[in-house]
């Protein structure tokens, strides 16, 4: 029998709509989280990179936080990003998320201390004081892209092997031998989520559960469907679906993540307002190119 995700294979890491003077526009995030459940996303990880978690304060995100949660209710997976580069400060913030709404949050994630740049064995006690200090799963995010540091398989293994909570890791690492090294040595119920929309069936073929999106804020439903058909064998479906999602999962990042992402959402007639500084939203170039990708991208999905 296949191994089942604790809180499902598609994740996405929800946008932070704004007002337009750039203040939290709450009742819009609400509507957002439905929309994301609604369109087939199975959890959705809350003030992430690419709901701008540098430039939302403590405050602010508690207050996401109690929002999205009073609008899905109990039974949608939600994981909360409290991690920083600062051990101190987010044990903290992690023990403050986990009280919310009575102990609502599923789980938490935590990135590798940016700016800096600790070695692997700070980075191991920083995910292990984070992981003591609450009681529910904690996902581990290794993005060197934004941190500088990688997080090496020996440390994501031996955090696997002595945080009895720390029980999956978004991987935004491109390395599949490190992918490989990371799953034949961790429990078989440490779950690997690729932290990148283009690594998601590399990361399923070697053995990971699924993945933390961002695509999937405009199109979970064929993320969904290319998942689904990937685990039920079909991998030519599956292929397929994700070779016509490339040029858009490409596009997005041809700048600052979320900037486009925001955009791309306004264009389909759900806009989520500005991007906070120092992001800056979208050009009227950016956004052509955007829509001319994004129109052949939902007009081929239709044809498959």
């Amino acid at each position: 029998m296949a191994y089942i995700p604790r809180f499902g294979r598609l994740l996405t890491a929800m946008v932070t709509p704004f007002k337009e003077d750039g203040s939290l526009d709450l009742p819009r995030a609400q509507e957002l989280a439905l929309k994301l459940i609604e369109q087939g996303n199975d959890g959705l990880i809350v003030n992430g990179t690419t709901g701008e978690s540098p430039t939302i304060s403590r405050d602010e995100r508690c207050d996401l936080f109690e929002a999205v949660i009073e609008a899905v209710g109990d039974d949608v997976p939600l994981v909360a990003n409290i991690g920083d580069n600062c051990t101190e400060d987010s044990v903290l913030f992690a023990q403050r998320v986990c009280a919310l709404k009575g102990g609502r949050i599923n789980a938490i994630m935590a990135v590798t201390p940016y700016y800096n740049k600790p070695p692997q064995e700070g980075i191991y006690q920083h995910m292990r004081l984070i992981a003591e200090a609450v009681e529910v799963p904690v996902v581990v995010y290794n993005i060197p892209g934004r941190s500088v540091v990688n997080i090496d398989p020996d440390t994501i293994i031996r955090l696997a092997d002595d945080v009895p909570n720390i029980r999956a890791l978004k991987q935004a690492n491109d390395d599949m031998a490190q992918l490989e090294t990371i799953v034949a040595n961790t429990p078989d119920d440490f779950e690997i989520f690729a932290g990148d929309d283009c690594l998601t069936l590399p990361n399923l073929e070697r053995g990971g559960v699924g993945v933390i999106s961002t695509i999937g804020n405009i199109a979970a439903p064929a993320m969904k469907e290319m998942i689904e058909a990937y685990m039920a064998g079909n991998k030519a479906a599956a292929e397929a679906i994700d070779q016509t999602l490339r040029p858009l999962q490409k596009q997005l990042f041809t700048t600052s993540n979320p900037i486009l992402v925001k955009r791309a959402l306004a264009l389909l007639d759900f806009p989520v307002g500005p991007v906070r500084l120092p992001l800056v939203n979208a050009t009227e170039d950016q956004t052509a190119e955007l829509l001319t990708v994004m129109s052949d991208t939902f007009r081929r999905l239709d044809e498959l």
